[in-house]
């Protein structure tokens, strides 16, 4: 990597901080920039996700596609797969203690993980490289623990707001806990990272990671903190144990469909988070003045799906839904829900078609008037009904599914 100017470092910058809500530090960057150029040493950027589900989805991209960047700049993504600490449960942004995984849970994730960064990242050895964590931290001695623990107060750990809020509220806290944070940052010790990301969620860890590699006699990482990507409930962070995600891995329609499900106030945020917009694109398209709410939507879920899908899926689904919800019909392709002759329960026939995982969950869907066949609502959660081939069931606005009787 040749030597850069100043100029060069600060479109660098400016490229690689895009969107960032917090940086440790700049001047630093800056100087580690310059450094691997001058040196023709790629920085080491690290991301840790811990695979507590299978699916990665939109707002783990958030910094997916950050390091991305770095990587086109000739740098090398070192992405860090959690099945150690996973096993601890991250207790940022919650206000309870985590439920614990199964090692096989961990391993099945973990493996979709890999699966799917292609879609994001350079796959190449040279631009990306994956190390579970369980390599060092499984390693450990108890000596060795406590000597990393001693290098952090109880009064600091206390600074974190989810331990704080905790504590004054009376929600326990697990001593075991107090270790996530010094294991995320051991971490960075151990792969020598230059840069790490994450969401606001993981500031406290992040720095804890600087701390430990200054002690460690390396230098302090680069901190690059980016604001979390809510879900499609419009209130919380996205995230698949609430329900409220876009996986990257969905079909085109239902991707653009969830996308369209969105509160027309959080466009700024998925246009910002999830697009290479410029900021002038994003507020012409935002400005109900200058873009009707939901031709921007659209135009808005086209993107997304584009990004995961290709430009031909993302007009293709643009077209669908534009056929199915703006024009009244049925999509042209549905999933098939194979039922054996004669009557059958209604909460059976939505459980039978995927539309809900219990029959309590198809009671309420029915209950909240979401559920019709051929067009006709049925809210009676009692109802049996004798379905033909060729019948449409409806749940919802985006499911449909098509009876074939056997």
């Amino acid at each position: 990597m040749p030597e850069l100017t100043e100029q060069q470092l600060t479109d660098q910058v400016d490229l690689l901080t895009r969107g960032a809500e917090a940086l440790y530090t700049e001047s630093e960057l800056r100087h580690r920039l310059a450094w691997a150029a001058r040196e023709g040493r790629p920085l080491r950027v690290k991301l840790g996700m811990d695979p507590t589900s299978p699916d990665i989805h939109v707002g783990h991209v958030v910094q997916l596609r950050q390091i991305r960047k770095f990587q086109d700049l000739g740098h090398k993504a070192v992405l860090i797969i959690g099945d150690y600490t996973a096993r601890i449960g991250d207790p940022s942004g919650v206000n309870k203690t985590r439920p614990v995984l199964s090692g096989e849970q961990i391993d099945a994730n973990a493996a979709t993980y890999v699966a799917q960064l292609s879609r994001v990242l350079d796959p190449s050895p040279e631009k990306l490289e994956v190390r579970r964590n369980s390599e060092w931290l499984s390693q450990m001695s108890f000596e060795q623990v406590i000597r990393l623990c001693s290098q952090m107060t109880v009064a600091r750990m206390m600074e974190r707001d989810t331990f704080e809020l905790r504590f004054k509220d009376g929600v326990p806290i697990g001593v075991h806990e107090f270790l996530y944070p010094f294991m995320q940052g051991y971490d960075s010790v151990c792969i020598h990272a230059d840069v790490e990301l994450g969401g606001s969620d993981q500031t406290f860890n992040n720095l804890v990671g600087r701390t430990l590699q200054e002690n460690a006699g390396q230098k302090p990482q680069i901190v690059m903190i980016f604001p979390l990507m809510v879900g499609l409930d419009g209130v919380q962070k996205m995230s698949k144990s609430k329900g409220n995600y876009i996986g990257i891995t969905d079909e085109p329609n239902d991707m653009f469909g969830k996308v369209m499900s969105i509160p027309d106030a959080l466009m700024g945020n998925y246009f910002e988070l999830g697009t290479e917009l410029s900021r002038a694109e994003i507020a012409a398209l935002v400005d109900p003045a200058q873009t009707h709410p939901r031709k921007a939507k659209a135009e808005l879920a086209r993107l997304i799906v584009s990004q995961y899908h290709g430009p031909a899926s993302g007009a293709a689904a643009l077209a669908e839904f534009d056929r199915v919800f703006s024009q009244g019909n049925v999509p042209t392709d549905m999933p098939e829900i194979p039922i054996p002759a004669g009557a059958i329960p209604l909460v059976d026939l939505i459980t039978l078609g995927q539309f809900a995982d219990s029959r309590g969950e198809a009671r309420r869907l029915i209950q909240q008037n979401a559920v019709s066949l051929d067009d006709v609502k049925i809210s009676d959660i009692a109802a049996t009904v004798t379905p033909a081939t060729g019948q449409i069931l409806r749940v919802g606005k985006r499911r449909f599914g098509k009876i074939v009787v056997q």
